[in-house]
Parts: structure tokens; C-alpha cells; sequence
């Protein structure tokens, strides 16, 4: 299997070992996946799961053929780890800079009027 789906792969297979269908009522993981037991996994294993089907799918799809999959990072971000070292998911800058102009409303326009 390529490696794009690897990471993926391992973090729904480590959700559905420890989750309550496996643990508790001791189903196969692969029953899991499966309607009707699919309902009782956690929310984190079934976007897990979403996140693995999309992935395989994106293997096939002829539009990302040459680019490939995104690469998807399965750490602190989805384990809802992110503390006050969490790294920012969006690279760019910011949207507000750091300085903010206040007004009163009684500037002139710059158009003339």
C-alpha cells in the first residue's frame, strides 16, 4: 500500500482497539466499521474512518494522479492534544495585522467626499 494512507490507517486502527465495541463488547474491528455497530464508535473513529475512505479514494481519483494525496498529519490536532505548544494549522499571515487603526467616523474619504 503507498504511504499516503499508512498514517491514517494505523490511528483508525489504534481507535478501534481502544474503543468500547472492541473493548467492551468484544466485536472484530472490522464489525465495527460495519452498520449497525458503525453508530456506537466514537466520534474521533468515525472521522477517522471518513478520513481513511477519502484517502483511498483520492488513490484512484485521475485529478489528484500526479499530485497524489495530501499528506495528513495524525498527531496532536486529532487526539485534541493541541496545548500551548500546538503548532498553527494555517501558514499564512494573519489576517488583522498587528496593528489595528481605530477611527471615529469623521474621516475624510478618500474619494473626495
Amino acid at each position: 500500500m503507498p504511504s499516503s494512507c499508512k498514517d491514517i490507517r494505523a490511528a483508525l486502527a489504534a481507535c478501534l482497539q481502544n474503543s468500547d465495541c472492541v473493548m467492551i463488547d468484544r466485536n472484530l474491528p472490522a464489525d465495527c466499521l460495519r452498520p449497525p455497530l458503525v453508530d456506537t464508535l466514537p466520534t474521533q473513529c468515525q472521522q477517522l474512518k471518513r478520513g481513511y475512505g477519502e484517502c483511498k479514494r483520492g488513490m484512484v481519483d485521475m485529478r489528484k494522479r500526479f499530485r497524489g494525496n495530501q499528506p495528513i498529519a495524525v498527531s496532536q490536532e486529532l487526539e485534541a492534544g493541541a496545548g500551548p505548544g500546538a503548532k498553527q494549522l494555517y501558514g499564512g499571515r494573519p489576517a488583522v495585522g498587528a496593528v489595528v487603526r481605530t477611527t471615529d467616523g469623521r474621516e475624510e474619504r478618500k474619494d473626495g467626499g
